[in-house]
């Protein structure tokens, strides 16, 4: 499968367009329920070792926890409108991304939480986790209304530019 991605633009200048080839991307729904978090995960974690992905155990329990994040977010923020949320990983040689798509239209914004709160920094955290690991997060919207969250983190040592979304 091959789909256009863009290289991060120098100041001044367009992201200048090329391929970016991947080995491939899996697709599944779950109920927007609490209960498809810990599932979506699970999924990703056994995805990742059946195609025998290799990810030092640091960057997979980062991915992973991006995974548990980014579907908790749909869950609790998008489920009146989204009653499933989908969530796709795309593999390529250097890069695997995670994406998780639901029909709620508001683009979810990072939020500082106080201190005695107990949720509100998901978002802080799967941008941290992607920067930390050289990779990229975004917020974009959907064709159908909706939106769709990812991050694409390296396989190793980011040799290429990562994958943006379709």
């Amino acid at each position: 499968m091959e789909i256009l991605g863009s290289v991060p633009p120098d100041p001044g200048q367009a992201p200048p367009r090329r391929p970016i080839e991947f080995d491939g991307a899996w697709r599944f729904t779950a109920p927007a329920l609490d209960s498809s978090v810990p599932r979506a995960r699970h999924a990703v974690r056994d995805l990742l070792r059946h195609q025998r992905v290799a990810l030092a155990e640091d960057l997979l329990q980062g991915l992973l926890l991006i995974v548990s994040e980014l579907v908790t977010n749909a869950v609790r923020h998008a489920a009146l409108l989204s009653p499933e949320v989908s969530v796709e990983v795309s593999l390529g040689p250097d890069w695997v991304r995670v994406a998780v798509e639901d029909d709620h239209p508001y683009r979810p914004k990072p939020l500082e939480a106080g201190e005695d709160q107990t949720g509100g920094r998901g978002l802080l955290l799967v941008k941290a986790i992607s920067d930390e690991a050289g990779g990229l997060c975004d917020v974009e919207h959907t064709a159908s209304g909706g939106k769709v969250v990812w991050a694409a983190l390296p396989l190793g040592a980011p040799a290429t530019s990562p994958p943006r979304p379709r």
